[in-house]
């Protein structure tokens, strides 16, 4: 009987999301733990995936029940999400449930996989309850793990960091998957062990509609980000050093599945009647090697997928947009960021200049795919009088969506390194991390403080999805339905405790 490995998926949506978790916050399947699900399975492993996000009803002991019946004697939190802060946000959940489960079931070993823990690796293996730390993706390290009795030749294993004798101690360096090992060591996806009907789009994707949000997949075909933007964590999942203080931006770089195995993954979806679909690579629209074969090969199949995808405004090839829209990409996430051209400069997408960002923005529009701007304020050297830049570009651009967010030194972004290197005083609990939650506590500026920063981003946010060209724009575009769905989100303020609420 080979042996049981439990993926553990916990839930932190209603702290990190307040009243948006009910409805319109996205419930993503946990594309890390398939992943992982599949590697560990073709060698000839038993995984399982309990997702306690896609179903919150469980209380902590009961859901330590659920992993404990598994008859596991590892469970693995796999903690990435599909944000740049999701890693750790879902400390939130991750802690208390592996805290329940080291209570009543002592005997089972908790791993602890993902942006924050990679980034902070020291400090989460100093957790009680937490066994085992990696500090990377863990694929290499865990089938290392799991040839192990949890106790002797961890020194051996790769990208670990575990106890020995009360101390922080460290296996052999840190190894990633390459691109040309990619099909083989990590073959895709373990949808067979989720349910995706318990999975639903943003609520944008569908237009502020709610036909079509399930089914719902997302998935990458590529992995990490030729970028080094110094608010990003995201490659801190290439991560092979254990030097403390390693960022994400030292280990910056993408990794590809072959074309034919990401079609194979399209047609699995399809013939499962999935045509919600957010592409979650980083920069999706980058390399014409991988991304042409792919949208080609869907458009051959006959496959009509409603997609998403990001891309920053320097990559996008207006000759590309054709192909993406024929091959269902309705809709490009553009990181915008920023409205003042030095706050560009010194976040590193200083080369945007404000005349390519509309025109970029207009040439998707023409192609009839819609644009969502990521905008953010509270960047070091923000003011209030650049936080109104941005804001006013945002209102120009008028994109069919757009997202707010308050600036957040997420542990393994360069600005994390900055706010510590400055002595800025940082968020001192998970919850204080999540953008939207009560607890939601940014980074001052060099003139601001979090709570001026945060109190513009939300009124900010209101401001932009109450503007009557922006409604209108909707309207016209998705109907009136989708107006007054809006308009009806748009009644929800989040309340923040930094701002007295």
């Amino acid at each position: 009987m080979s042996k049981v490995v439990t993926f553990v998926i916990p839930s932190s949506a209603a702290q990190a999301y307040q009243g948006l978790a009910d409805k319109y916050s996205a419930i993503e399947p946990p594309t890390w733990a398939l992943l992982l699900a599949n590697a560990v399975r073709v060698e000839g492993y038993d995984p399982c995936i309990l997702d306690f996000d896609a179903d919150p009803s469980h209380d902590y002991e009961h859901a330590a029940h659920c992993i404990a019946e598994t008859d596991t004697d590892i469970a693995v939190f796999v903690l990435y999400g599909q944000n740049p802060n999701s890693g750790t946000t879902m400390m939130i959940g991750a802690t208390k449930l592996a805290q329940q489960l080291k209570l009543s079931r002592p005997s089972i070993k908790i791993v602890f996989i993902g942006s924050h823990a990679s980034a902070l690796p020291f400090e989460v293996i100093g957790l009680s309850y937490v066994d085992f730390v990696f500090i990377n993706e863990g694929v290499y390290g865990l089938l290392d793990l799991l040839q192990t009795n949890y106790v002797d030749e961890l020194d051996k294993v790769r990208g670990l960091v575990y106890k020995k004798h009360g101390f922080a101690a460290t296996g052999a360096p840190g190894e990633i998957v390459k691109t040309e090992d990619m099909d083989r060591v990590m073959p895709g996806y373990a949808w067979d062990l989720v349910e995706l009907n318990k999975y639903r789009a943003h609520y944008w994707h569908t237009n502020f509609l709610d036909e079509g949000r399930t089914p719902f997949a997302a998935i990458s075909t590529s992995l990490g980000c030729s970028f080094g933007c110094n608010f990003c964590m995201i490659n801190i999942v290439n991560r092979t050093s254990y030097t403390q203080g390693t960022v994400s931006s030292d280990s910056r770089g993408m990794r590809f599945w072959s074309p034919e195995l990401m079609l194979k993954e399209f047609e699995y979806l399809y013939e499962r009647g999935v045509r919600t679909v957010r592409l979650t690579d980083e920069m999706f629209f980058l390399n014409k090697k991988y991304y042409i074969p792919i949208l080609e090969g869907i458009k051959q199949r006959g496959m009509e997928f409603n997609f998403w995808a990001y891309a920053r405004v320097d990559s996008v090839r207006k000759d590309q947009l054709q192909l993406f829209k024929d091959a269902g990409v309705n809709w490009l996430a553009l990181g915008i960021e920023a409205g003042n051209p030095q706050v560009r400069l010194e976040i590193d997408k200083g080369k945007f200049k404000q005349v390519d960002i509309r025109e970029v923005v207009q040439d998707i529009k023409d192609a009839g795919i819609n644009v969502l701007g990521n905008y953010m304020f509270g960047f070091p050297e923000d003011t209030m009088e650049t936080m109104q830049e941005t804001l006013d570009l945002a209102l120009e651009l008028n994109c069919e969506h757009a997202n707010f967010y308050a600036a957040m030194a997420l542990p393994g972004s360069p600005l994390y390194m900055e706010a510590v290197n400055n002595g800025w005083e940082l968020p001192q609990t998970f919850d204080e991390f999540a953008f939207l939650s009560y607890d939601c506590t940014p980074l001052r500026t060099k003139t601001l403080t979090g709570a001026e920063v945060l109190k513009f981003r939300d009124d900010a946010w209101h401001k932009y999805f109450s503007h009557k060209p922006f409604l209108n724009l909707v309207e016209n575009k998705f109907g009136l339905k989708s107006r007054q769905n809006i308009e009806q989100m748009s009644k929800i303020r989040l309340k923040r405790k930094i701002l007295g609420d």
